[in-house]
């Protein structure tokens, strides 16, 4: 059981975040806690997968330098 799952529970938003969720990562513990996935990405000095255009979020390179590329 993920850290998160008590957060899920206590989301008024997560049904709406889960609906425009792009993340592709079937092992994501945060998906649809957008708050929590925006404060792990910026620790990790990444940027989260919802940025990214469907092909980049799929390569699951979340860099800086990707999303430049990914967003030219």
């Amino acid at each position: 059981m993920s850290k998160y799952d008590a957060m899920k529970d206590r989301c008024p938003n997560l049904e709406m975040n889960l609906q425009h969720c792009a993340c592709s990562y079937s092992g994501c513990d945060k998906q649809g806690l957008c708050c929590q996935c925006v404060a792990y990405h910026r620790q990790m000095r990444q940027i989260p997968g919802c940025f990214f255009s469907p092909e980049g979020e799929r390569s699951y390179d979340r860099s800086y330098a990707n999303f430049c590329r990914d967003n030219r």
